[in-house]
C-alpha cells in the first residue's frame, strides 16, 4: 500500500514545487528550500524526496528545454498532481485542527481556510 500522508520535509518540498511553478527543478528547489528555511539541504535529499513524492502520485515531472547554461542538458521540471494538492490540503487541515485545539492558542487564533 502506498503511503498517502506527508512527512514534514516532503510537505515543504511539495509546497516549494507549487511556489516555483515552471521553475521547479531539483537545484532550484534545493536553493528555495535553503532560502525559505535558512537550513542547508543536500541535492541528494531533494532528489530522493522528489522521487518518493512521484512514487506516491503527488508529483509528475517532464523534461524542460535544453539550455546553454547547462551544456545543452535538459532540466526535469516537477508539478503537483491533484492527489498532491489533496495531500497538502489534508495536512494543512489536520495541523489547523491541532492548533485550534491547543488551549494556549485556541482563544487567540482561529485558523480557517
Amino acid at each position: 500500500m502506498i503511503e498517502t500522508k506527508l512527512g514534514d520535509f516532503e510537505e515543504v518540498i511539495l509546497l516549494i514545487v507549487g511556489i516555483l511553478g515552471e521553475q521547479a527543478y531539483a537545484l532550484n528547489i534545493a536553493d528555495e528550500f535553503e532560502a525559505q528555511t535558512k537550513r542547508a539541504v543536500s541535492i541528494g535529499a531533494v532528489h530522493s524526496t522528489l522521487t518518493r513524492l512521484a512514487e506516491k502520485g503527488f508529483l509528475e515531472s517532464k523534461m524542460g528545454e535544453a539550455s546553454a547554461e547547462r551544456g545543452g542538458r535538459r532540466k526535469r521540471i516537477y508539478e503537483i498532481t491533484a492527489a498532491g494538492q489533496r495531500a497538502l490540503e489534508n495536512s494543512r487541515d489536520f495541523k489547523v485542527s491541532l492548533w485550534n485545539q491547543f488551549p494556549a492558542f485556541a482563544s487567540k487564533l482561529d485558523f480557517t481556510f
